[in-house]
């Protein structure tokens, strides 16, 4: 009995190293794809990346846009208080028109 004991044992033992064994190499590959995911994540990141001479250029265009952007609305007040003025001076040319043929 002390034999049968001794050989389960020893099975066990044998099929613990074997399992052991196996879990180590998935791990070991599982770390290696994880090494090569990191490292195309990191390439694509890169290849991404704007220079930045390049953002500088775009804000400078931005400053440029906003810059243009409020010289539009400051005008903006004149012109309609002009576009009113022309439309007042048409009108009331219309109805000078008008009376000068009632008139006549």
């Amino acid at each position: 009995m002390t034999q049968s004991v001794s050989f389960r044992i020893t099975r066990t033992a044998e099929d613990v190293a074997q399992t052991l064994n196996a879990l180590s190499q998935r791990l070991v590959k599982l770390e290696q794809r994880l090494e090569s995911v990191d490292l195309q994540l990191r390439q694509q990141q890169e290849a991404q990346a704007m220079p930045v001479a390049e953002i500088e250029r775009l804000d400078g265009v931005d400053q440029i846009l906003q810059d243009c952007r409020e010289l539009l609305l400051q005008s903006e007040p004149a012109q309609l208080h002009g576009e009113e003025e022309h439309q007042h001076d048409q009108q009331h040319g219309e109805h000078e028109h008008h009376d000068e043929a009632m008139a006549a």
